[in-house]
């Protein structure tokens, strides 16, 4: 191709592909600017305002309060350095553990009104105090008699079993575990 036939094709180009005027083109990427703009802003503010949640009652405020203690001492108690020793490191972390889910179980029979779960909260109990019983066990120390806090001040102490049967493993707690 010669340069005078890229010269003109040049021309012919600039003639069809102008840009386009400078108002134009402030438009256009001004209705862009709202397009992306506009959607976020209108969304982030609610059409209703939020309703104030519920106010507790004493016994709601009294059960997120030990929850919350429940909570916070099994995660500080999880906590502990690492020994060397895998398995006693494993029991030293599932014993707070295991601890929290019996602490909030207790809680649950404490406030807790619904009767299925009232049951499994004392399962719960039981299976984890064995469970802590057979890993501490596991690696040579000495089984605890953990007894949970009552569940209401006047209550006697949760029944314990002696046998816990745990998805074909069965356990006898009656032989060493306990104290």
């Amino acid at each position: 191709m010669s340069r005078s036939s890229l010269r003109s094709l040049a021309q012919v180009s600039r003639r069809k592909f102008r840009h386009p005027r400078p108002a134009a083109a402030a438009i256009f990427g001004l209705r862009i600017l709202i397009a992306f703009a506009v959607p976020p802003l209108a969304f982030a503010e609610e059409a209703h305002p939020a309703a104030q949640p519920p106010a507790l009652s004493a016994e709601e405020s009294a059960f997120l309060k030990e929850n919350d203690a429940a909570m916070t001492k099994m995660m500080n108690d999880t906590a502990a350095k690492p020994t060397g020793d895998v398995d006693r490191d494993f029991v030293a972390m599932m014993s707070p553990h295991h601890q929290g889910a019996i602490d909030m179980a207790v809680i649950e029979l404490r406030y807790g009104k619904n009767e299925q779960l009232r049951r499994i909260a004392q399962e719960i109990i039981v299976d984890q105090m064995q469970e802590i019983a057979a890993m501490k066990l596991a690696i040579g120390e000495k089984a605890t008699d953990t007894t949970p806090a009552p569940t209401q001040p006047s209550a006697a102490p949760l029944p314990t079993t002696s046998e816990h049967h745990h998805q074909g493993m069965q356990m006898d707690m009656s032989n060493g575990m306990k104290k």
